[in-house]
C-alpha cells in the first residue's frame, strides 16, 4: 500500500473560513442588488402582485379580496394582475390617517 494514499489530511475550521469567507461576500452582495431591484415596480408605472407584497406586506388572500370587493382597481393581461402606480397612490393619500 502507498503510504500517501493512506493518510487522511483533517482541515482546520481556519481553512475552511478561508474557504467560505468569499462566498459569503458574493452571496451578501447579490442579496443587496436583488434588495435594491426588489422595491423598484415592474415597469414604471405599474405594480404586479409580487410588487404589492413586498412593498406594502399584503398577502396574496389580501390582494385578492381588495380586487374582489373594488378596493384595489386593476387590469388583467392574461393571467397577470396590474395595478396603475398612480392610482395606488390615490388609494393610500384619500385613506391617510391625519392625527
Amino acid at each position: 500500500m502507498n503510504a500517501e494514499r493512506d493518510e487522511f489530511i483533517i482541515p482546520t475550521i481556519g481553512s475552511i473560513k478561508k474557504l467560505i469567507e468569499p462566498i459569503y461576500t458574493r452571496l451578501d452582495n447579490i442579496d443587496i442588488a436583488v434588495s435594491k431591484q426588489a422595491i423598484k415596480p415592474t415597469q414604471g408605472k405599474y405594480y404586479r402582485n409580487q410588487d404589492l407584497k413586498k412593498i406594502f406586506g399584503l398577502s396574496s388572500n389580501t390582494i385578492i379580496k381588495y380586487r374582489e370587493t373594488g378596493v384595489l382597481p386593476y387590469t388583467k393581461l392574461g393571467d397577470i394582475f396590474l395595478y396603475e402606480i398612480k392610482t395606488i397612490e390615490k388609494i393610500l393619500i384619500a385613506n391617510m390617517v391625519e392625527l
